[in-house]
């Protein structure tokens, strides 16, 4: 993986994949190594971004790395009107390797066609969130014990929920995985994504009512209503609060049952489910710190 750029998750193969949630392992049993001490890494975020920018930076310094760039474009040249690809080619020249979120799907590919060190998509519009996936799959690996063989449910915005993309298309490497969707109508996984599920052999169950799912998953998947994806503020307010867990409905569900969430949260799990056993949307965030170093250590080669 050295030197090779993450832009979707499916540039990496499921033995790929693996190898990075085995190396994470590894980081969280000691994850201060100085090991990035001689590289720089530019975090370059055109996007509002809590837990992706920190995590990444946080698993930078743990590793003694060096981190340059900026965390809202209007703090750079781009503000002046300077083009992406001038931005990257500049920045490539002061670093090691690029992290990069931005709003337009496709960005981070054109990024990682012009720049001549690595690219990490730290999101891209609707389109993906690989890094993510890749915690997200971490979490599910550690609380399950296993990627084959689950029932999980996404349950929220399906449509515009780059999260969601990515990590379907990751579970569809793997087998014997039961995909159950939920969504209103006006936000149901993309064609283009279902396609993945599909030529997995597999099949996936769409709901509107999310209770009819809670006895039947392993792992419960919730996503935030995005108001920024949105071009209408009125097809928003009418699906904003379409699903809202709350702890009684927890009460019949599979022991093993684990809830993740990408963060942040607005009102669509009660913050009374926060005590549960079953909540782990905040130990997930954690796992970042672990996946991320693992694939900065796999990809600048000092591991």
């Amino acid at each position: 993986m050295k030197n090779r750029s993450l832009v979707s998750i499916n540039d990496f193969t499921r033995d790929e994949l693996v190898q990075i949630l085995d190396l994470a392992e590894t980081f969280e049993a000691n994850p201060r190594q100085r090991i990035l001490s001689n590289h720089v890494v530019a975090s370059l975020f055109f996007e509002p971004s809590t837990r992706t920018r920190l995590s990444f930076e946080s698993a930078i310094n743990q590793l003694g790395g060096r981190v340059i760039g900026f965390s809202e474009a209007g703090s750079s040249s781009v503000s002046k009107g300077e083009s992406l690809r001038d931005t990257i080619q500049t920045v490539s020249l002061y670093s090691d390797l690029i992290v990069m979120r931005h709003p337009l799907e496709g960005a981070a590919r054109f990024a990682s066609e012009i720049s001549p060190v690595p690219i990490i998509n730290a999101g891209d519009g609707s389109n993906q969130h690989p890094t993510q996936c890749l915690l997200d799959l971490y979490s599910i690996r550690k609380t399950q014990g296993r990627l084959d063989s689950i029932d999980i449910a996404f349950v929220g915005d399906l449509k515009y929920g780059r999260t969601v993309h990515s990590l379907v298309i990751a579970l569809s490497m793997f087998k014997n995985v039961n995909f159950h969707l939920v969504s209103p109508m006006e936000l149901k996984l993309p064609s283009s994504v279902k396609k993945f599920i599909k030529d997995a052999g597999y099949n996936y169950f769409q709901y509107e009512d999310m209770n009819e799912v809670m006895t039947k998953v392993d792992v419960l998947y919730m996503t935030r209503i995005q108001r920024e994806r949105f071009s209408d503020p009125m097809e928003y307010e009418r699906v904003k609060n379409s699903y809202i867990l709350d702890n009684m409905m927890l009460t019949d569900s599979k022991e093993n049952l684990k809830i993740l969430h990408p963060l942040p949260r607005v009102n669509e799990i009660s913050e009374n489910v926060d005590n549960n056993s079953k909540a782990y949307y905040f130990q997930q965030a954690q796992n970042g710190v672990f996946v991320r170093q693992a694939l900065l250590a796999s990809i600048l080669g000092v591991i």
